[in-house]
């Protein structure tokens, strides 16, 4: 006896509802193992193209993990004790800066009535606020620095993933393959090629996004880094770094990144009195600095929106940039750290199922209306 479409809306409804309840629950105990078979999900095809050139694959997937292994511990010995430091040292300073932002402010008025005579820049209240802002960032900053250091259960989640992480990945990448065997093996067979075609196009879209707007990030986390350490912009590699994670969504990371980047650079090269050799000294605005510091942004947006996701990701993934967004600021609010995990799957479940009914709505009588010959 077949099952109604009804019955069957019925039925993967209320495992959307217990997915979403357990995954509620049980997030912080889950994000391990989610984490895990992201990372199996995407060093799938190394493994693959491995056993190809030969390797078993329990050979294949030693390989993959021992070099996931030294390439973690040579990132973690000699980037993140640097990152460390120059975030701690950002939080400290941005403190500083808004706390400077009062006399910052006077420099400012001065410097717009010397180029532009006869303008006034009246702005008590302005100041009045941000020496406050000021006074309130100091005086949080440190312990901001504090628990940031010193969160035993940060610290403790850390090393839980560090832990189980590895494992996961190693055992399903190991049977990847005949998983995914089982899985479809227990599709129902009057579904099975829809079903097929679904979860292919789910598996593209994802392979596009996943794996290369992460080799995008990469590139441009390293480029924004290593630059704007060489253009000798203060606290270059964090600040590179972060606009480079968050490019996975168009603009935003070189939006975010630059305003940061300009931010600090105007403020370090803004100009003011500093000692040499023993005497005090007035310097000028160095907008060379500013304007290299706004060219690196500039090139980087250039290659990557010309060259970069072109090639890597392709012109359409199927995941628009709100959508994404939407996606990832709801997963993110109700499941936290496991809601941002998973927020691109499902984005990309969505999306795929939501163009099927699409497709499907349109071959169907309600959209092309009555056949001929119907009365």
């Amino acid at each position: 006896m077949a099952i109604t479409p009804q019955k069957q809306l019925q039925y993967w409804g209320i495992a959307a509802i217990v997915f979403a309840l357990v995954l509620y629950g049980l997030g912080n105990v889950l994000a391990p193992y989610i984490l895990g078979g992201a990372i199996a999900y995407c060093l799938d095809p190394i493994a693959d193209r491995l056993e190809a050139w030969g390797l078993s694959r329990i050979m294949a997937t030693v390989v993959i993990t021992l070099s996931g292994i030294l390439l973690f511990l040579l990132i973690f010995l000699l980037v993140v004790p640097t990152l460390i430091g120059q975030l701690g040292e950002l939080i400290a300073q941005i403190g500083r800066i808004v706390g400077d932002l009062p006399q910052t402010w006077e420099r400012f008025k001065d410097w717009a009535s010397e180029r532009i005579p006869g303008v006034e820049l009246e702005g008590a209240f302005l100041q009045e606020q941000l020496a406050n802002l000021g006074a309130a960032i100091q005086s949080r900053s440190a312990q901001v620095v504090n628990a940031l250091v010193s969160s035993a259960q940060g610290i403790m989640n850390v090393i839980v993933l560090v832990l189980i992480v590895p494992v996961v990945t190693f055992y399903l990448l190991m049977d990847w393959d005949r998983m995914v065997a089982n899985v479809d093996d227990m599709l129902p067979r009057e579904h099975q090629s829809t079903i097929r075609d679904l979860a292919s196009q789910i598996d593209r879209t994802l392979a596009s996004f996943i794996r290369g707007q992460g080799t995008v990030c990469l590139i441009l986390g390293t480029y924004y880094g290593v630059a704007l350490m060489l253009a000798g912009l203060n606290f270059g590699l964090i600040v590179g770094l972060i606009a480079g994670l968050i490019s996975f969504i168009p603009y935003v990371g070189a939006l975010v990144g630059g305003a940061l980047a300009f931010g600090l650079a105007l403020f370090q090269w803004w100009g003011g009195t500093e000692m040499v050799d023993g005497e005090t000294v007035q310097t000028g605005i160095n907008w060379l600095r500013i304007g290299i510091v706004g060219a690196i942004f500039a090139f980087g947006q250039f290659v990557e929106g010309n060259f970069l996701t072109p090639n890597l990701v392709g012109s359409s993934v199927g995941l628009h940039p709100v959508w994404l967004i939407l996606a990832l600021s709801v997963f993110g609010s109700l499941f936290g750290f496991v809601g941002m995990l998973i927020a691109v799957p499902v984005a990309a479940i969505i999306g795929v199922l939501a163009r099927f009914g699409i497709n499907e709505y349109k071959k169907s009588r309600l959209y092309q209306g009555p056949a001929e010959g119907d009365s």
